[in-house]
């Protein structure tokens, strides 16, 4: 079969708007489809398992540990953007081998028995093999997202980022909710190989694809002397220091940084409530991971469609506060569980299906900004420390959630899960502010790339 030949040398530009980019889109979405199988067990199965199999809150809370590569991928982003083979293509030469070795390794943890998890011989091995697969797939992120900054033009990146959410949302029902569904009938082994079959499976695009050499690709030259004897930290501003040369990238900073710590405190907890209310890892799996991802895919469409007609401040901040709040919802269900002894499904798995539109929706926001301020240069290492710098702290709201549930209780700890959320807000309302006033300036490396598109 020979391989399509796809001319994307060239963002596509507002002439040709009307012209949907059907493979570059596609070859996207199965790009984060084989992203999100993984860390859709890691993130949404995982926590229902461990519970199930006696794992403390605080142990659950720990899994938060496995994310770091995500928020620290920023760190060998440079290489990724710099250091490929250009036969196979800059992004390709790290997307292929990444997502094999993530597909072995899924393959390796079906020899795994779930039922001694609680043993921590067995636990923190198991623990070690997640954390290289993250790895792997936050290197394969880095690729990706590079990829799709250099494919999409100006216009079409709130539904690039649809696609990216979308594709993302599809790999976590598969491996987080559609795991849970069928684990008990099929068994740990055939489950786990299936997902790796999967990967297997979405990286024949990737495959197919001719990468073109981009427009404002990086050279591949050797380091000089005086590079050599530079500092790590002198590198590290030359790479990074764009995000704090102004007091708009300041701000925006602090926003990327305080954006998913709410989210973080009260996502890692939902799953485990959900099992402590008595359902089954099946109803988990079909009415919380499957019709709660399968909300976010709704919720990054109505984001997309949104996002262009109230402006990206706007809805940044309408979004943001509509999920701080419909986390706190969560409360009530704890709460009636509480009194009543009786969990509530359609109150339990309404409000679950409603967090995650609103977090989608937030999230197709915040992405399209982030793709807004990477410079096309070094499009991949830009998106990818902005998208890490979100990870970072939010992480840290994963690692303290299960000692705060245990102390407050559910309904208390989503409360105050909500109530950081508002608070939170007032990063965003600073941002805004030096947002808006500076619209008609040119910002460095975007007003000039929407100017020459119009």
């Amino acid at each position: 079969m020979n391989k399509p030949k796809i001319d994307l040398a060239q963002p596509v530009t507002s002439s040709s708007q009307h012209a949907t980019p059907v493979y570059p889109l596609g070859l996207l979405l199965s790009l984060y489809v084989a992203q999100g199988l993984p860390a859709g067990f890691i993130t949404q199965a995982l926590p229902a398992i461990l519970r199930q199999h006696n794992v403390s809150l605080t142990m659950i809370g720990f899994v938060g540990f496995l994310l770091l590569p995500w928020a620290l991928k920023f760190l060998w982003a440079p290489v990724v953007d710099r250091h490929y083979r250009a036969s196979v293509g800059q992004s390709r030469s790290w997307i292929v081998p990444t997502q094999i070795g993530a597909a072995l390794l899924v393959a390796s943890i079906a020899w795994i028995d779930p039922a001694r998890l609680s043993d921590p011989a067995v636990l923190l091995p198991f623990f070690a093999m997640l954390f290289v697969l993250n790895l792997l797939g936050a290197t394969q992120d880095v690729a990706t997202d590079g990829l799709a900054v250099r494919m999409l033009g100006t216009h079409l990146r709130q539904w690039g980022n649809a696609v990216q959410v979308t594709g993302y949302r599809l790999g976590l029902i598969i491996g987080g909710g559609g795991l849970l569904l069928v684990l008990g009938t099929w068994g740990w082994m055939p489950v786990f190989l299936a997902m790796a079959g999967l990967i297997a499976l979405n990286t024949l695009p990737i495959l197919w694809f001719r990468e073109p050499v981009w427009p404002h690709t990086l050279p591949q030259s050797q380091p000089s002397e005086a590079k050599a004897k530079a500092t790590w930290w002198r590198r590290f501003q030359v790479q990074f220091g764009y995000f704090w040369h102004s007091a708009e990238m300041r701000a925006w900073l602090t926003v990327l940084l305080v954006f998913k710590i709410a989210d973080g405190l009260s996502s890692s907890m939902v799953k485990p409530m959900m099992v402590d209310m008595g359902y089954r890892l099946e109803q988990i799996g079909l009415l919380a991971s499957i019709i709660g991802s399968a909300s976010s895919l709704i919720g990054a469409g109505i984001g997309a469609l949104l996002i262009r007609r109230l402006g990206r401040f706007t809805a940044l901040i309408s979004f943001n506060a509509l999920q701080a709040l419909c986390t706190g919802l969560y409360a009530l269900a704890a709460w009636r569980f509480e009194v009543t002894g009786f969990a509530n499904t359609w109150l339990v798995f309404g409000v679950n299906a409603i967090e995650h539109t609103a977090g989608a929706m937030a999230l197709v926001a915040l992405l399209t900004l982030a793709m807004d301020y990477a410079r096309p240069q070094r499009a991949g290492s830009d998106f990818t420390f902005q998208v890490c710098m979100v990870t970072l702290i939010g992480g840290t709201g994963h690692l303290v959630s299960g000692v705060l549930a245990d102390q407050l209780g559910y309904g208390w700890h989503f409360v105050l899960s909500a109530c950081v959320g508002i608070v939170l807000l007032w990063p965003l309302l600073r941002w805004g502010r030096i947002y808006q006033s500076n619209a008609l300036l040119i910002r460095p490396y975007m007003s000039l790339q929407r100017r020459s598109n119009q």
